[in-house]
């Protein structure tokens, strides 16, 4: 009875996927993705935020968005506030600009209304279906490092190799090699081994088991820290009221601050959240005959919806999150994948001590080797026209680089018109990518 209602509400077959497939995947792209639970309250505590709250409204947006994709979208994407996002909420909104979080929080309210708006117009889908295939492909491709880039960073295998000097300037390589004998990065090049030893083996669940084993491991290296007893494991979600629903007034909405800072959260947010959209789609094979996304329309509501949602709980613009390429990659095909990681960020909220003893030098490994996964679609772009090998090249090697998706769809969407337009080839070039490149250009100039 229960398989048939999940068939008859996921299409599980008609995916060429089933229950355990589905769960397993769910599972994965939770352990992979837990760690905001962690870094997001402190992220927006560093804003004076309440720590506990941001917790609470963390999870509670992730549960409401990722729902949403699971029962609206049926695809297996998860959701939550998002990473750069958040920072750029808290130190730069904040910190540097000096405006109260409360002033953010706003901001990220109306970015929210707007993206409901925008998305029922289908100016977002507009924006998807105007990428040429071979820059969607391209951006599969360059999630894949970036993914990488950032799970190597999370175990410190590598590290900015940047540092002040006194005058103030930055010098140094860009990265460079961690401390790869101590313990953290050992841990995780420890994790990456015995993956990529269950992935040979072709061992279900490989990336989830790689994580656990890894965690295990990390208890007797220090790394691990085991919650000291029954009363440390489980606890009420902590309350809302410091941070929900605290807007400023009428008068700072309608001010010239709060249009530059509400550009800048609507720039990163769509290109995040359509670049993950398409680049783990083509992945998983969802992109039609033309190298659209069906239901992007359904995709997209279920962001804008969670951070419309998340600002009045209290927390940062909440995306479709890159990490659940490693749901996809266990084999995740439907929305049961994204329902069972919602289910999990509720069961995360009765035991967070669980989750979050999690060490980033285990999750790590699985990141790193979903970057080998992401990489497949480099071989459907057409490296002989120059015209499309070199934006999709750019758009590849720019996403890592500027540790930013957003920024690496930029780079190709850019180089595209301008490289086809001069060669005499703008035909081909659509009237949504104009309108987008000369938006592309005005931002960097402001």
């Amino acid at each position: 009875m229960e398989k048939s209602f999940l068939e008859k509400t996921f299409k599980l077959s008609a995916h060429n996927t089933n229950v355990r497939t589905e769960i397993l995947a769910g599972i994965t792209t939770f352990m992979t993705m837990a760690y905001i639970l962690t870094i997001n309250p402190l992220t927006l505590s560093d804003a004076g935020m309440n720590f506990g709250a941001v917790f609470t409204a963390t999870a509670l947006s992730a549960i409401i968005a990722t729902l949403v994709m699971a029962l609206y979208a049926n695809y297996p994407f998860a959701l939550a506030p998002g990473m750069g996002l958040n920072a750029f909420f808290a130190y730069t909104v904040v910190i540097q600009m000096k405006y109260s979080w409360e002033f953010a929080l706003t901001a990220v309210l109306i970015e929210g209304i707007i993206f409901i708006i925008l998305t029922f117009f289908n100016v977002r889908e507009a924006i998807v279906k105007a990428i040429p295939i071979n820059l969607k492909h391209a951006v599969s491709v360059g999630i894949g490092l970036f993914i990488a880039f950032i799970g190597l960073s999370k175990a410190g295998i590598v590290t900015t190799g940047k540092s002040i000097t006194p005058d103030g300037e930055l010098t140094g390589l860009i990265v460079k090699l961690g401390d790869i004998t101590s313990a953290g990065p050992v841990l995780a090049i420890i994790g990456i081994v015995i993956t990529g030893v269950l992935l040979v083996k072709r061992v279900k669940g490989a990336l989830l088991i790689g994580i656990l084993a890894t965690t295990v491991i990390g208890i007797p290296l220090g790394i691990t820290h085991l919650p000291a007893g029954l009363k440390d494991i489980v606890s009420l979600p902590p309350s809302l009221s410091p941070i929900a629903f605290k807007f400023v007034g009428i008068k700072e909405i309608f001010s010239m601050n709060m249009l530059i800072v509400l550009f800048t959260f609507l720039f990163v947010d769509m290109f995040d959240t359509i670049g993950t959209l398409v680049g783990v789609g083509s992945k998983a094979d969802m992109l039609d005959e033309k190298g659209n996304l069906p239901k992007a329309k359904q995709a997209l509501f279920a962001d804008a919806i969670g951070t419309t949602v998340g600002a009045c709980l209290g927390t940062s613009t909440v995306t479709t999150y890159v990490e659940s390429a490693s749901g996809v990659s266990e084999g995740g095909r439907t929305g049961l994948t994204s329902l069972t990681t919602a289910a999990l960020f509720a069961v995360a909220l009765l035991f967070s001590p669980l989750f979050i003893m999690i060490p980033a030098e285990a999750i790590a490994p699985a990141l790193v080797l979903v970057g080998l996964f992401m990489m497949s679609p480099i071989l459907k772009i057409d490296f002989n026209d120059y015209t499309e090998a070199i934006p999709a090249f750019l758009t590849i090697i720019m996403m890592p680089l500027a540790y930013s998706i957003a920024e690496g769809i930029v780079f190709g969407m850019v180089s595209y018109v301008l490289i086809n337009v001069i060669s005499g080839k703008y035909k081909k070039v659509s009237i949504v990518m104009y309108i987008l490149s000369i938006l592309f250009v005005i931002k960097f100039f402001l």
